[in-house]
């Protein structure tokens, strides 16, 4: 399914609320991103989404409409040469490939843009399909951290996959 990547704009609110205000994207996103996804919220995630430059959080545009969103966030300090990777996608175009590619732009565009040497995500040990993703985009499983996060009253692995820069 074919989609783009592009800056978010203040007139995605609509279709961001509506996608992004869904039990099955929070619960595997971290409480910043919750349920309900009220319009305060949407406007506050524009708001910083469209503050970076460069630009770090880019919407994932199906047909027209914000149905998703990506982003990089550079780390400071010791951690300095990294960015996480997180990204979240409206369920009805879940299983399409898209979520894979998206990644694969996005490293790209990381790696060319950012003084990083590696990308990683953190993706819950109950998202299968977000490691899926992450291993078919060239990502590698660094490690596992048993039962260290706590979501809607339960506790859940953290998983650690990355990528790193090539040459």
């Amino acid at each position: 399914m074919p989609f783009t990547l592009r800056a978010w704009q203040p007139d995605d609110l609509p279709s961001l609320l509506r996608y992004a205000n869904n039990p099955e994207i929070a619960r595997f996103m971290t409480d910043q991103f919750p349920y309900p996804f009220t319009e305060e919220k949407g406007r506050g995630f524009l708001s910083m989404a469209t503050s970076h430059s460069p630009q770090r959080i880019f919407a994932i545009d199906v047909d027209g409409q914000a149905a998703g969103g990506i982003g990089l966030h550079p780390q400071t300090d010791v951690q300095c040469k990294n960015a996480e990777l997180g990204y979240w996608l409206a369920q009805p175009f879940w299983g399409r490939g898209i979520v894979t590619e998206a990644i694969r732009q996005t490293v790209d565009y990381g790696f060319r843009t950012f003084d990083i040497t590696r990308i990683f995500a953190r993706p819950y040990g109950t998202n299968i399909g977000s490691q899926r993703a992450l291993e078919k985009a060239g990502f590698v499983l660094e490690g596992r951290f048993e039962q260290t996060l706590f979501k809607n009253g339960e506790f859940l692995d953290e998983l650690i996959y990355a990528v790193r820069r090539r040459g």
